[in-house]
């Protein structure tokens, strides 16, 4: 790229992803038009606005897709995540165009973990959210030990329920530390200990990204309505009010664990009430022949703010 050809500012919009109330949710940053920038102003672009995720969008490789969708921490590129992508379709899907075409009522999004279906929600004609389809089929392992859960989240080792599994790390695109604390209560109490976090990443670091850990809570009245929270210090984001993959694989995992070969299962994730972002994530699974075949998230999203960014 040479100095003549590359951009002087770059547009972008904010976006409130998993609430239809702004200032709720949790916050994305979309660059819709990506063209010219470098890794590294991604990367410092991502780093800048300081959110769990941003999002930059590229003309598709394939002209049968919508776009190429690349996703950053304010440290790292990720190959996939559950609220940019939401909140992605959402800006895009209320553009008159996308590099030239219209953007159509289903979008699809080549990431690095695989290409992302994304379908959008309307009510009246306007376009309040979407609903995606995750790239990758569920994978569990290792386990993990309880006292490192415990540590991280400054609880006591007895806090982490083994009742339906163990503490273990779950995928469907991105990895994370999943365990379930013994009540809403005890999981409110939980901090983020950096120090835990160091040697447990030292332990069991993922090759995609740093150790995170998803914790949640529920009730046995009402198994399919989940209590979370999301600590990813290593990736300089204490708590992430909502966290679409994590949710995603969890309810993989639990709909897996139960004994019907075949069932579809509508879940709700209430995340982020700690924080004063409360978050709602519809996560659908459908199971057949004993194995969950797709795993779906819906949620609605809302605009926050807009403008340039001087390069």
């Amino acid at each position: 790229m040479t100095s003549d050809t590359a951009p002087k500012s770059v547009a972008y919009v904010t976006v409130d992803v998993f609430t239809d109330e702004r200032f709720a949710g949790n916050q994305l940053a979309v660059m819709s038009d990506a063209r010219g920038l470098s890794d590294r102003q991604m990367q410092a672009i991502a780093t800048e606005f300081g959110y769990s995720e941003a999002t930059f969008v590229l003309p598709p490789r394939d002209p049968a897709n919508t776009a190429e969708v690349r996703i950053f921490t304010p440290t790292t590129e990720i190959p996939f995540a559950g609220h940019p992508n939401v909140g992605t379709a959402f800006v895009l899907g209320g553009q008159k165009e996308i590099f030239g075409r219209a953007p159509g009522e289903i979008l699809r999004f080549e990431e690095k973990a695989g290409l992302v279906e994304a379908t959008l929600l309307r009510e009246g004609g306007v376009v309040v959210g979407a609903t995606i389809v995750v790239p990758r089929s569920l994978t569990v392992g290792p386990e993990i030990d309880a006292d490192t859960i415990a540590a991280c989240a400054s609880l006591a080792p007895e806090a982490v329920s083994r009742r339906v599994h163990a503490p273990t790390r779950l995928s469907v695109g991105l990895p994370f530390a999943v365990a379930e604390i013994k009540d809403v209560a005890t999981l409110s109490s939980a901090q983020p200990n950096v120090t835990a976090f160091q040697a447990a990443n030292a332990r069991y670091k993922p090759e995609e990204d740093s150790f995170s850990l998803f914790l949640y809570a529920r009730s046995a009245e009402a198994p399919w309505q989940i209590r979370a929270r999301m600590f990813a210090p290593l990736d300089n984001v204490n708590e992430d009010p909502a966290t679409g993959s994590a949710s995603a694989a969890l309810s993989a995992h639990l709909v897996s664990l139960v004994p019907e070969q075949d069932i579809d299962v509508e879940i709700i994730i209430e995340q982020g009430v700690e924080m004063g972002r409360r978050s709602l994530i519809g996560a659908h699974v459908r199971k057949q022949g004993g194995v969950v075949r797709k795993v779906s998230l819906s949620g609605q999203c809302v605009s926050a703010m807009r403008g340039l960014i001087d390069l």
